[in-house]
């Protein structure tokens, strides 16, 4: 199975207080998951990701955007689409 891919969308727009209009990471958050190795460590941040985003409440699009990443990449990750596999 592959790793984890980045939560990025290839949007890369800081303009919500430092939030990326495409995934919602700020620049330290990107900067942080780039540095993860094991991929219980990546997925946990993608779970952490999809929490903030529910607070946050703008970035209904990047679930859509992300799980096609995923399946390109043939990554299956549980916390995409409420707990079913990508």
């Amino acid at each position: 199975m592959s790793k984890t891919p980045s939560p990025c969308i290839d949007v890369c727009k800081f303009k919500r207080e430092g939030h990326c209009i495409g995934c919602s990471m700020t620049k330290e958050q990107k900067s942080m998951f780039k540095k993860l190795k094991k991929d219980s460590h990546r997925e946990a941040f993608v779970e952490m990701l999809v929490a903030q985003q529910a607070v946050m409440g703008r970035y209904t699009h990047w679930e859509r955007a992300y799980a096609k990443k995923c399946r390109k990449k043939k990554v299956k990750l549980d916390v995409l689409s409420g707990g079913k596999a990508a």
